[in-house]
């Protein structure tokens, strides 16, 4: 192997030694007790003890925490999708006044940080009764995530040939139809990225969850584990445990869809 070539190989392998640091330090620390993570924070245990699995799983109310993310995120991503492709479509193929800047705006909202609207939304919310509600929490998500599905979707639907929308008008398809049968079965890696990153997003965000989901029966899963240190006398390993089991459905979503992924990650970066 070539010394450049190497060199390149050794920095990956070491950024990707430093991407898993955290993973290996969640796990290690969830496999503790409490008594070794008191004088063993780094090391490896030296026991397995599964004890913290067992009080996160069948002695809090985790199962109830994870009913309440899976409805956000299948509400937040469902409806974002939903808009992102009728948006996407007609920016990407369909003739109007002020089209370009409709995408410049959208694509702009994509650099303003959730945490700049969380005070006029909070008084918004509260206004329209919508505090503590699936419906309004869902809203929130979905529009945080559309711009860049929008972004994403566009340049995809740029990439499919004209000649295709071409033949479906000459048949007398209209946009609908046309977006239906055509361009959503072929728009397929480009959506199921935006699934699983859409889903990761709204699955492990926490301030929104803890702001205007109040209600201790609607607490997200994000927003459960963390109450763990306060009403668990800052018991790392349970947290890290909670954080384990948390992780394990967005890993299993990304293996499912991990062609699909890489795929859309190059939608329309060739043309």
């Amino acid at each position: 192997m070539k010394p450049d070539r190497a060199l390149k190989h050794g920095v990956l392998l070491f950024a990707v030694f430093l991407a898993l640091v955290p993973s290996l330090f969640m796990i290690m620390t969830s496999l503790k007790s409490d008594e070794e993570y008191t004088y063993n924070k780094a090391g490896l245990p030296q026991a397995l003890v599964l004890d913290h699995f067992d009080n996160v799983l069948f002695h809090s109310p985790f199962f109830a925490w994870m009913g309440n993310s899976i409805i956000l995120v299948v509400g937040s991503v469902l409806l974002s999708t939903v808009v992102s492709c009728l948006g996407a479509y007609a920016i990407a193929r369909m003739k109007f006044n002020g089209r370009g800047l409709l995408f410049s705006v959208s694509t702009a909202l994509m650099a303003v940080p959730p945490v700049v609207m969380i005070v006029p939304l909070f008084v918004l919310y509260s206004q329209l009764g919508l505090i503590s509600t699936y419906q309004g929490t869902i809203i929130i998500y979905a529009g945080l995530i559309t711009p860049f599905s929008v972004y994403l979707l566009t340049t995809f639907f740029r990439t499919l040939p004209r000649e295709l929308f071409e033949a479906a008008r000459m048949d007398g398809a209209g946009d609908l139809l046309i977006l239906r049968r055509i361009v959503i079965p072929l728009s397929l890696p480009a959506l199921l990225t935006l699934v699983v990153v859409n889903a990761l997003y709204v699955w492990n965000d926490l301030i929104i969850a803890i702001i205007f989901l109040q209600d201790d029966s609607k607490r997200t899963l994000m927003a459960g584990i963390s109450v763990f240190q306060g009403r668990y006398d800052n018991q790392i390993p349970l947290t890290m445990a909670g954080m384990v089991i948390a992780s394990a459905p967005m890993i299993i979503l990304y293996i499912a869809f991990q062609k699909y992924f890489i795929q859309g990650l190059m939608a329309g970066s060739v043309k």
